[in-house]
């Protein structure tokens, strides 16, 4: 056991613990220099008992465990707000692949760098990544964990590998991948490691098989995606006989660990094998409305009591990392779909993105809420400015009203990451700088002409 040391004490008008403990007005968290939660509670109980900690806060604000961001890809963090006129897989062809043949693991490591300033000051401290790239022998997934790593992020990382399309090179190039990311994660603290699977319909059935046994003998947990858009419901069914959740489930992917993106075309019978086999659901509500995918039956999964996680989704399907936009359209998504305003509430999507995200990717007993042994993953919004002056329920504040300017701490690992609304040690004209001429140059390689400024002139610049 490490000495405890000194205490920090982070103090609010609520604080929300997504734990036993609940809601606790004028409440607080305090925590210790390893990191670990030492007490939850009133906020004068804790101050009376650590009279040498550091206090921070003056008690007007909101205290809540770090959100966890379900499902990413940060392989598109150079290629942001292009192909909102596309579905799915338009969106591929126009802006997926053509920069996923040319990313390099230096510009991954970048993007991530850049997303994970954006994803910290939304008051995200763990997310869930998988990296998407066809510039096999490059390692590029690589450069997700180093850049997490550089910014002291917590994380799990994924290569969703697929090789269906012309030119791809063997299964035992997309296999070599996976080692190498699981080989560079084992040395990290923070950072887990899942075997990937871009997308069932996506491998052949020699790669598919191969990862199935991979996470068999390795015990590795799987990220994927299932039943994202509708067309895939329908190739699969002619492919297979049955949806790409029934086919996972036929083929032992299911008998996994699995996290699955998106999850939105959903029979029954899918819904049924998702919660027998305790299958976790990531719902990214921006995303599915940008691409135009559907809508996510999340009321019907929490029926069911299938574990969900809220996530931003890749910043070139979101086009942000900002998990404030995340939550208020979960809510706002099931309302409107249902027509129903009842039919998704403030506090399930507060779960959602907290104990609920945490639940889905197994990490529950580290991090999602704040209570003592847990890891001090701890965000403070600022209680003084126009969002969160007024707390009739701080719940509904945070979901419908809170934005990334409402954040004034965060805390990772009890590491300050954030303070004063920005990343610590961050040169942030520095990196803005660096990641435009590198998004510039990836744009240009990628012959992204149309879609990007950076590669020629825009539709409305040619009077299209």
């Amino acid at each position: 056991m490490s000495e405890i040391g000194e205490i920090t004490i982070v103090r609010g008008a609520w604080a929300l613990t997504m734990g036993p403990e609940g809601a606790i007005r004028e409440g607080a968290v305090a925590f210790d220099s390893s990191g670990v939660i030492t007490a939850v509670g009133k906020a004068e109980e804790l101050i009376a008992a650590n009279p040498d900690a550091s206090v921070v806060g003056d008690g007007n604000g909101i205290v809540l465990p770090g959100f966890v961001n379900a499902h990413t890809h940060l392989t598109e963090g150079l290629i942001t707000g292009m192909g909102e006129t596309a579905v799915l897989w338009e969106w591929f062809e126009r802006v997926v692949n053509p920069s996923g043949i040319q990313i390099t693991r230096e510009e991954v490591a970048l993007g991530t760098r850049l997303k994970a300033v954006e994803m910290l000051e939304s008051g995200i401290t763990t997310v869930n990544d998988m990296c998407c790239h066809r510039n096999l022998g490059s390692l590029a997934s690589l450069g997700a964990v180093e850049g997490l790593s550089e910014m002291g992020m917590r994380g799990v990382v994924s290569f969703g590998a697929e090789d269906m399309y012309d030119a791809a090179p063997s299964a035992d190039v997309f296999m070599a991948e996976h080692e190498a990311l699981a080989d560079l994660i084992s040395g990290e603290k923070m950072i887990d490691f899942r075997i990937g699977i871009g997308t069932v319909l996506g491998m052949s059935d020699e790669l598919f098989e191969r990862t199935i046994k991979a996470a068999a003998e390795n015990d590795w947990a799987v990220h994927t995606h299932l039943a994202e858009v509708r067309e895939e419901v329908t190739e699969s069914t002619l492919l297979h006989g049955g949806s790409t959740i029934q086919h996972a489930e036929r083929t032992g992917l299911l008998d996994h660990e699995v996290i699955a993106g998106h999850c939105i075309w959903c029979s029954e019978t899918d819904i049924g094998l998702l919660a027998s086999k305790d299958v976790a659901v990531a719902h990214n509500p921006v995303a599915n409305m940008i691409l135009a995918s559907g809508v996510c039956p999340v009321p019907r999964l929490l029926r069911e009591d299938v574990r969900i996680g809220i996530g931003t989704d890749g910043a070139a399907s979101n086009d942000s990392q900002d998990m404030f936009g995340a939550i208020k359209a979960a809510a706002l998504l099931q309302k409107v779909h249902h027509l129903q305003a009842v039919a998704m509430t403030a506090p399930q999507v507060m779960e959602m993105a907290t104990i609920g995200g945490a639940k889905a990717l197994g990490m529950e007993n580290e991090v999602g809420s704040l209570e003592p042994g847990k890891r001090a993953d701890v965000v403070l919004l600022d209680g003084n400015g126009p969002e969160l002056a007024v707390l009739h329920d701080p719940f509904q504040q945070i979901v419908y009203g809170a934005t990334p300017r409402s954040v004034s701490e965060v805390w990772v690992d009890g590491k300050l990451r954030v303070t004063g609304a920005e990343t610590v040690g961050v040169d942030r004209v520095a990196l803005a700088s660096e990641a435009r001429e590198s998004a510039r140059d990836l744009a240009i390689r990628g012959e992204m002409k149309g879609e990007s400024a950076y590669a020629g002139p825009l539709d409305f610049e040619e009077g299209k």
